[in-house]
């Protein structure tokens, strides 16, 4: 655990030191551009080494291996096509089963993908990669390796969705379900997403909400058709989580404050953080920023309230609530009163160390095991199940 967190502290001193939107000289890199560039190397460095030297570290590190050992014996896996051609890759060009190489180049594709939407896509990046850290998803990704390169790939498409280029969106995402296929979910929820509701769809669509709460085996039955695997398993037993649920309302409720906000500032000159004005065309792309995460988090919200029974719930809502590393920054942004960003700001960091710190607690629990820490430098890898027939 005191690896994970010094770690998270280091990495985070070092995002401090970024500045995403530096000043450009013509013909000549500026002194901000080249601390991004040294600031990033190193945090993507050490994300990367973690990741790429651990062993056994991950909830389903070993069924991983097992099924990579499946894939070069060409037998049958569950596992989409952009994942078995990659390891048939790797191991044929390595003239054995190295699954590590496997692991490090998923980890090396992951952490670079995720800085990168960070980077271009955060109005304030040291914040961004703190809840980055804080919010679990770096740890997340030492366990079902597939899903977190469709999460890191589904954060990455959000810049073509706000600057509505369908089409590359929609190649991209194509691209990461042939890695895992829950990915395509997106299209339709993002699409949704960033639709200028009215208040009587918003009411249809509520009513539309109840029919998950009566027509469970209906949903079970579409989820079965994407999931063959999971019929006549656990996998088809639902839950929900409380603190998701409790997250997602504490984002409504800081963007109701923001709203509120902006309306008692209304006839004031609206200006950003460092008090350069905003422009009309600047305006109008943060408040479809502002709809596009705010209908994510609301869309997270009513899945985990009323899509519970669904086993794949919460690899839905985490392609919705990983807009919260961009939303919270934004929404702290739009505030004027200085106090009150300070003090919401406070606020927004000692809930994300309280869920880290939660997180932390469990990371040895069954369904996380990112704890211990071990690498291949020292430690061997557990027998298979193929080892063990």
């Amino acid at each position: 655990m005191i690896l994970y967190i010094t770690v998270a502290a280091v990495t985070a001193l070092m995002a401090g030191m970024v500045n995403c939107r530096p000043a450009v000289q013509p013909y000549r890199t500026t002194r901000q551009q080249m601390c991004n560039r040294v600031c990033l190397f190193a945090i993507f460095l050490i994300l990367f080494a973690l990741s790429a030297c651990r062993l056994n570290v991950g909830n389903d590190y070993a069924k991983y291996v097992e099924f990579m050992h499946l894939v070069n014996c060409d037998a049958y896996v569950p596992t989409e096509i952009g994942f078995n051609l990659l390891v048939k890759l790797i191991y044929g060009l390595s003239g054995y089963e190295n699954y590590l190489l496997v692991f490090a180049v998923y980890a090396f594709t992951t952490v670079g993908i995720f800085l990168l939407a960070m980077y271009e896509q955060s109005v304030a990046f040291p914040l961004t990669f703190f809840l980055f850290m804080t919010l679990g998803y770096y740890f997340q990704t030492f366990s079902t390796v597939r899903y977190y390169l469709a999460l890191a790939l589904a954060l990455y498409s959000m810049k073509f969705v706000l600057r509505r280029q369908w089409g590359r969106f929609i190649v991209l995402i194509l691209f990461g379900a042939a890695f895992h296929k829950s990915l395509l979910v997106v299209i339709p929820l993002y699409f949704l997403a960033v639709l200028p509701w009215k208040k009587w769809q918003l009411a249809v669509g509520a009513l539309f909400c109840t029919t998950f709460l009566f027509c469970q085996e209906f949903y079970l039955k579409l989820v079965i058709l994407l999931y063959p695997t999971y019929e006549d398993t656990e996998y088809l037993e639902g839950g929900t989580s409380y603190i998701n649920i409790l997250r997602c309302i504490a984002v409504l409720f800081l963007a109701g404050i923001v709203y509120f906000e902006k309306r008692y500032h209304k006839g004031s000159e609206r200006k950003d953080l460092e008090g350069a004005h905003l422009t009309e065309t600047d305006a109008e792309g943060t408040a479809f920023q502002e709809h596009f995460y705010f209908y994510l988090n609301l869309g997270a919200l009513v899945l985990y309230v009323f899509c519970s029974f669904l086993p794949i719930i919460s690899r839905i809502g985490y392609y919705l609530t990983v807009s919260h590393i961009f939303y919270l920054p934004l929404l702290l942004k739009q505030i004027e009163h200085v106090k009150w960003r300070r003090t919401l700001r406070a606020g927004v960091l000692l809930a994300a160390v309280l869920y880290f710190m939660i997180y932390m607690s469990r990371a040895g629990n069954d369904g996380t095991l990112i704890l211990p820490y071990k690498t291949f430098f020292f430690h061997d890898m557990v027998n298979i199940l193929s080892d063990v027939n």
